[in-house]
């Protein structure tokens, strides 16, 4: 009789298991990039941008995962920024961050259209400088990303060594930060940082290395050989096809 009793209520018991709520998404799982950018409820414009940005290897090249805390800085209009809110999916946070420069000059209204979206219901918008461009709540992030902005700090007049010691603090041990930006001739540091938008990899690699941070990883997936590093990026007929390196520091 007793061993009746206790069969029905294990039965009970996997049953309610099976049709309750579904269980929350496991921490840091490896998101599904291919079916996260094939989202019927991606903008078209993002879907035409994804051509230039190869966002499967982006995502890939950041090991984003699901639930992680991360920011963007410079996030512009938010084309990553979305990519990562994505893939950080509902147990997650991503924190979006421009400095007013960058939202008086072309992002104040596509980035406040981007956030009205449903897919970013887990975006915080910062608007902060670049010398500290997180909240105090921004603790022990997993990654921090900055996409084809770093050589804009120059122009901008950025301390960049209080920003990577801001970046520095803001990361867990362990945590990254991506620079992906545009190539200069090698040598150039950042003598084409305002002029053609873009910079030398090894003075970037030299800075961030500077504060503290350890090189871990370095991508050629948007590597174009043929770019003879001499022209504008935004150079309409061109864009697009700079050649852009790709850099992952880690935190020790």
């Amino acid at each position: 009789m007793h061993r009746c009793l206790l069969a029905i209520l294990v039965c009970v018991s996997c049953a309610t298991n099976r049709v309750g709520t579904a269980p929350a998404p496991e921490r840091d799982a490896s998101p599904n990039f291919a079916a996260l950018i094939a989202a019927p409820d991606r903008s078209a414009a993002d879907r035409d941008t994804d051509e230039k940005r190869r966002p499967a290897e982006l995502l890939s090249f950041f090991d984003v995962r699901s639930g992680q805390v991360v920011a963007e800085l410079c996030a512009g209009g938010g084309y990553t920024t979305e990519l990562l809110a994505r893939a950080v999916g509902s147990t997650g946070k991503v924190y979006g961050q421009n400095p007013a420069v960058v939202l008086q000059r072309f992002a104040a209204k596509p980035w406040a259209e981007r956030l009205g979206r449903p897919a970013m219901t887990n975006v915080v918008r910062v608007d902060r400088e670049m010398e500290d461009p997180l909240p105090e709540d921004a603790q022990q992030l997993d990654l921090i990303v900055m996409v084809l902005f770093y050589h804009d700090t120059i122009w901008f007049g950025t301390d960049r060594t209080r920003m990577n010691q801001a970046i520095f603090r803001a990361l867990k041990p362990g945590g990254a930060f991506v620079v992906v930006d545009h190539s200069a001739r090698t040598g150039a540091g950042t003598d084409d940082a305002e002029s053609l938008h873009r910079i030398d990899e090894e003075f970037v690699k030299a800075e961030v290395l500077s504060a503290g941070f350890i090189l871990a990883g370095r991508s050629g997936f948007l590597h174009n050989a043929a770019d003879s590093r001499d022209w504008n990026v935004f150079d309409k007929l061109r864009r697009g096809s700079s050649d852009r390196f790709a850099l992952r520091f880690v935190k020790p």
